[in-house]
């Protein structure tokens, strides 16, 4: 059965968005319900898979690992089952947080970090190239974060 999301559930996701940790009690005043009915409504946007999980983000800096960088791949062949087994394998690697299928020249985009060149470097020669079906590799070194804003623009004008 398809969820349809009113203001409330808009409200409530663009709050969750903004702090998961938000407690329930802080939740409900933010949006103008009492809690109860605000801890229903988040678990039925839970239940009905709007809200896939909570998570925190992390400075990859602080945490030893300085380098982003962006690998586009090519593959030989693009049949399912190929691009499946090429997921699963990115999957094992532990350097690339981010993968997209995409369309145009490249097949994947893969977003890495690493704590320095060299296990980049590592990664890409030892693991990436050497899969079975990639093709072809560029490697894109990231200066700097411009933004990071994950989710969705809840409130974009363009939006429905």
């Amino acid at each position: 059965m398809m969820h349809r999301l009113d203001a409330i559930d808009w409200r409530i996701l663009k709050e969750l968005q903004a702090d998961g940790r938000i407690t329930n009690v802080a939740l409900a005043q933010r949006i103008g319900l009492s809690a109860p009915p605000c801890l229903r409504r988040v678990r039925a946007l839970e239940e009905a898979g709007f809200v896939n999980g909570y998570t925190v983000l992390v400075d990859e800096r602080a945490l030893g690992f300085p380098l982003t960088a962006f690998a586009m791949v090519g593959l030989h062949n693009q049949s399912e089952p190929d691009l499946r087994a090429f997921e699963n394998r990115v999957l094992g690697w532990p350097l690339v947080r981010e993968a997209h299928m995409l369309s145009g020249e490249s097949d994947y985009m893969l977003k890495c970090v690493a704590p320095d060149i060299a296990a980049f470097q590592d990664f890409v020669i030892g693991a990436l190239t050497a899969a079975p079906n990639v093709a072809s590799v560029k490697t894109f070194l990231a200066i700097r974060p411009a933004k990071r804003e994950p989710g969705v623009p809840i409130g974009y004008a363009g939006h429905r």
